[in-house]
C-alpha cells in the first residue's frame, strides 16, 4: 500500500502535470490568435486577404474594431480602418496581442528545456540537494514569458511608429512598403547568419548545458534561470519575428511558419543548416523586393 502523502504522489506525476501545462497554454493562445486577439478582427479573413490581396479590392474587407462597413466605397472603408486610436486601451491590446502571440510561437520549441528543468529539480530533491517540495517549474515558464512580455512591450512600440508613419497598414497590419519590406527581410536573412544569432541559438539547442551552468535552487533561482533562457531565444528569435511586419502580425500562415521554423531551429540535427538556408532566401527575397 502506498504510504505517500498526497504531496508526494502528485510530484511523481510532475512531468505529465508539466506537459499538460505548457501544451493548455499553446492550445489557449492559438485559439486566442485564431478568435481575434480581442482587436475585433477575423483572423481567417485576415490571413486570407493577406496571401489573396486582390480580393480586397473586389470588395471582400475585413471587419476591423467591430465597424459597419455596408454601404461605404473603398476609399471611406480606407480612411475608418486606417485611422486606428492609440489610447490606453489599445496598446494594452496590442500588447497582450504580441504577448500571447509569443507564448503560442515559442512554447512549443521552450517545451523541452522546461521538462527539463522539472526533472532535474526532482532528482536534486531525490538526491537531497535541495529541499524545496514543490518544484518551481512555473516559476521558471513565468520568467521566461516575462522576457518575451518585454519583448512585446518593444514590438507594440515599433507598431506604433511604423502605422504612425504610414508604413504599415492599420487594416491588414503589414508592410505598405517596398523599402520597408526588403529592409526586414535582408536585417532578418543577414542576423540568421551572424554569430550572435548562432551563440544565442547553441544555447537554446543546449539545455543541458545551459541548466548545469547557471543552475540555481528555489524560486528565485528558477525565476532568474528562466528569464536567461528567455533571453537567448529572444536573441535567437527577435529578427524572425519582425518578419510579421512584411507577411502581416495577424496572418495566421506567416505566423504558423514562423513558429514551425523556430521549433525545427531549436530542436531537430539539421536545425542551424535549415536556419542558414532560411537566412539566404530571406537575402534574396528582400533584394529581389527592391528591384522588382
Amino acid at each position: 500500500m502506498d504510504s505517500a502523502s498526497p504531496l508526494e504522489r502528485l510530484l511523481r506525476r510532475d512531468r505529465v502535470i508539466t506537459i499538460a501545462g505548457v501544451v493548455a497554454l499553446c492550445l489557449l493562445a492559438w485559439l486566442y490568435i485564431a478568435a481575434g486577439a480581442g482587436l475585433g478582427m477575423n483572423a481567417w479573413e485576415m490571413s486570407r486577404l493577406a496571401l489573396f490581396p486582390h480580393q480586397q479590392t473586389a470588395g471582400v474587407t475585413p471587419d476591423m474594431s467591430g465597424m459597419d462597413m455596408s454601404g461605404m466605397d473603398m476609399g471611406a472603408m480606407a480612411m475608418a480602418t486606417e485611422s486606428r486610436a492609440w489610447g490606453a486601451a489599445n496598446w494594452a491590446l496590442m500588447i497582450a496581442m504580441w504577448w500571447v502571440m509569443m507564448v503560442a510561437m515559442m512554447s512549443p520549441s521552450a517545451a523541452p528545456t522546461i521538462l527539463l528543468y522539472a526533472r532535474v529539480h526532482r532528482h536534486a530533491l531525490a538526491q537531497g540537494q535541495i529541499q524545496d517540495k514543490l518544484a518551481p517549474t512555473g516559476v521558471f515558464m513565468a520568467g521566461y514569458l516575462l522576457v518575451w512580455l518585454g519583448f512585446a512591450v518593444a514590438a507594440t512600440a515599433l507598431h506604433w511608429l511604423l502605422e504612425r508613419e504610414a508604413v504599415v497598414s492599420a487594416t491588414m497590419m503589414s508592410s505598405q512598403s517596398r523599402w520597408l519590406s526588403a529592409t526586414v527581410l535582408i536585417a532578418a536573412g543577414l542576423y540568421q547568419l551572424s554569430p550572435l544569432k548562432n551563440a544565442c541559438l547553441s544555447h537554446c539547442r543546449a539545455p543541458t548545458a545551459f541548466l548545469a551552468r547557471h543552475w540555481r535552487p528555489h524560486a528565485g533561482g528558477a525565476l532568474r534561470l528562466g528569464a536567461m533562457h528567455g533571453a537567448f531565444c529572444v536573441g535567437c528569435c527577435w529578427m524572425l519575428m519582425a518578419l510579421l511586419f512584411v507577411g502581416g502580425i495577424m496572418n495566421l500562415v506567416w505566423v504558423a511558419g514562423l513558429a514551425i521554423l523556430v521549433l525545427v531551429e531549436k530542436l531537430f540535427p539539421a536545425g542551424p543548416w535549415v536556419g542558414r538556408a532560411v537566412g539566404i532566401a530571406l537575402i534574396a527575397w528582400g533584394s529581389a523586393t527592391l528591384l522588382v
